[in-house]
């Protein structure tokens, strides 16, 4: 999802990242701008990004939470197998 807003730039920074667009460093000013303010926002926690996905798409299905442990018990059981390979 996506959502336009205005804002207002120095000149400086807009012919900065017009020039940025036209040398090909960013397909477009909203993507440029996008990716500045994500450089520029602190990392989600683990359990904020969980809880964020529940709110936009619901919270996992059983079906879900079994498919996520068998593919944990399935690395678990390769890290193992690889601990006990001789070096």
């Amino acid at each position: 999802m996506t959502t336009r807003i205005t804002v207002s730039l120095p000149d400086h920074l807009v012919e900065q990242v017009k020039r940025a667009v036209e040398d090909g460093q960013a397909p477009s000013v909203s993507a440029y701008v996008a990716e500045a303010l994500q450089e520029k926002t602190p990392p989600i926690g683990l359990k904020a990004l969980l809880r964020q996905w529940d709110e936009e798409l619901g919270p996992p299905s059983a079906a879900d939470r079994a498919w996520a442990k068998a593919q944990l018990a399935r690395v678990d059981r390769e890290m193992a197998a690889r601990h006990a390979e001789p070096q």
